[in-house]
């Protein structure tokens, strides 16, 4: 009875990892998927703090207007200069990156997710080969994120 117990204990912490880890990637994945409708254009970084970025927004679809100031998270690629293709979040000046670089950047707290639900599959729940498929799949979405930005 105590196995059982720890094995459903276990499967709960690993499947509570995963849903947080798509949970937090949806914020933004939903705008980089799901761009009909929504403002899509160019932003010019201008500055680079420690968590975020500024610059000037120009629109590439139809009815979107220029922004003299819109803000994205922080990664790696945004240096003073850089244009990014972005999607504007409706009714704020947060943009996220678009296109196939936005898409695997947003999915990246999955990725995290998939490696740290891997170490619980294989200690607490001693599926190792599922562990190992799991830890590859969180590793492949994290290197295919950093290689595109």
């Amino acid at each position: 009875m105590l196995l059982l117990g720890r094995q459903v204990a276990m499967a709960g912490i690993a499947l509570l990892l995963l849903v947080g880890g798509v949970w937090q990637s949806w914020g933004s994945a939903q705008h980089v998927m799901f761009t009909k409708g929504r403002e899509r254009g160019t932003m010019t970084v201008t500055r680079c703090g420690e968590e975020q970025c500024t610059g000037s927004y120009a629109p590439l679809s139809p009815g979107s207007q220029p922004r003299d100031r819109v803000v994205i998270e922080r990664s790696i690629a945004e240096e003073k200069g850089a244009k990014v293709p972005v999607v504007i979040k409706p009714d704020t000046d947060e943009v996220v990156r678009s296109g196939v670089a936005g898409l695997l950047h947003a999915w990246v707290p999955l990725g995290g997710a998939l490696l740290l639900a891997a170490v619980v599959i294989a200690g607490g729940l001693r599926m190792s080969r599922t562990a190992w498929v799991t830890a590859g799949l969180g590793v492949a979405l994290l290197t295919a994120s950093f290689a595109t930005l």
